[in-house]
């Protein structure tokens, strides 16, 4: 089933049971597909298309929740990780480390990098092959670790 169709029938769901912060997430995040598809001049996103609004409307609340807390805002910093753990759901599941790890040894084998001058190109490699399953940042990680 597509992140779009999902994201329909869990609305739906969110409005049979009166759950108004799920629900304003969840159209914040079709609301988000919604202009990715007007922009791309699509009738619908493919998941290789959906995965990274998912993992940037993520970003954003994971953001919003670290200022908060600086700014001594528990309240709403809980509401961004609320939201967050929502918008979790439409991603497929994370790479284990060991994964994560066997996939950069291998795409460091198949690009022939030895130096951190290509870390930039594993990395964008990767990031395609994992499709989704393992943020920039723990992929950035396991590069550097292998590449030195």
């Amino acid at each position: 089933m597509l992140i779009t169709e999902r994201l329909t029938q869990e609305i739906k769901a969110a409005m049979l049971a009166k759950n108004a912060d799920r629900l304003s997430t969840l159209r914040l995040l079709k609301s988000a597909i919604g202009y990715a598809q007007i922009e791309l001049k699509n009738e619908s996103l493919t998941e290789a298309e959906a995965i990274p609004l998912v993992q940037k409307e993520i970003k954003k609340r994971r953001d919003s929740a670290e200022q908060f807390e600086r700014g001594g805002r528990p309240e709403l910093a809980a509401k961004e990780k609320a939201e967050c753990l929502v918008l979790e759901e439409f991603l497929p599941a994370p790479l284990a480390e060991q994964d994560l790890v066997a996939l950069v040894q291998q795409t460091i084998t198949e690009l022939g990098a030895t130096s951190k001058k290509e870390m930039g190109a594993v990395i964008k490699a990767v990031q395609t092959k994992a499709a989704g399953r393992a943020d920039g940042k723990s992929i950035s990680t396991a590069v550097a670790k292998w590449l030195s």
